[in-house]
């Protein structure tokens, strides 16, 4: 299953993006999707998951009241709404399947390739 993640870019602190990705495959009830995101040198760090049945979301701490994910089942995908973007959110992200809710990157099976993120001050 290719996951193809879309939208990011040069943005100003402050501003807002919406990143959205789209499974090649169906995605069932049972998976649970999330964004991640990495700078380099560090490990990949958890943004934002949501069940795809149930539609719960869980968040970071650091993303809490700014980013919003979403699905759109009959689309079947996923979107990443960011707003109040800080230059700390400046990564490459990537969206993700796993066959059940984790916050651990390492249980993930399915990956995108990545788009990256840039918050101007």
């Amino acid at each position: 299953v290719q996951l193809q993640a879309s939208g990011g870019g040069l943005v100003q602190a402050g501003g807002s993006v919406r990143l959205a990705c789209a499974p090649s495959g169906r995605t069932f009830s049972s998976h649970f999707m999330g964004w991640f995101r990495q700078v380099p040198g560090k490990e990949r760090d958890f943004v934002a998951g949501i069940r795809w049945g149930t539609g719960r979301t869980y968040y970071a701490d650091s993303v809490k009241g700014r980013f919003t994910i979403s699905r759109d089942s009959a689309e079947n995908t996923m979107y990443l709404q960011m707003n109040s973007l800080k230059f700390d959110d400046s990564a490459v992200y990537y969206c993700a399947r796993a066959n059940g809710y984790s916050y651990n990157w390492r249980e993930y099976t399915n990956w995108g390739q990545g788009t990256q993120l840039t918050v101007s001050s």
